[in-house]
């Protein structure tokens, strides 16, 4: 990540960045990552859902192929008037409803806005 920092890279692969740490240090990651990048197109490839939920668009994968791709919000939705998750069948919300209710609120929430 250094390397492409000082080299100003325009495109940031990264494969499970935060696969190995706390998750108060991937937040802190996050935050970072999207204030150094803020002009680079960053493609990330994540299992963790808070690594991914505030993107501007998720590929949803399964078996190596693309099942799903979106905004979070509109894989969460079937409308842009919702307040919860309503595509319960969508492979990116039974993931996200598979966190507990809890968490899946706060997930929604991230991508709402």
């Amino acid at each position: 990540m250094g390397r492409a920092i000082i080299r100003n890279n325009k495109i940031l692969v990264l494969d499970e960045a935060t696969a190995n740490v706390d998750l108060e240090t991937d937040n802190f990651i996050q935050t970072k990552l999207r204030e150094v990048f803020k002009d680079c197109t960053v493609l990330v490839i994540a299992h963790r859902l808070a690594s991914v939920i505030d993107s501007d668009r998720i590929l949803v994968m399964s078996d190596g192929l693309g099942e799903e791709y979106d905004h979070p919000f509109k894989l969460l939705t079937q409308s842009d008037d919702d307040e919860e998750i309503t595509n319960r069948e969508g492979y990116f919300a039974k993931m996200v409803l598979a966190t507990g209710k809890e968490s899946a609120k706060q997930l929604f929430d991230i991508a709402k806005t």
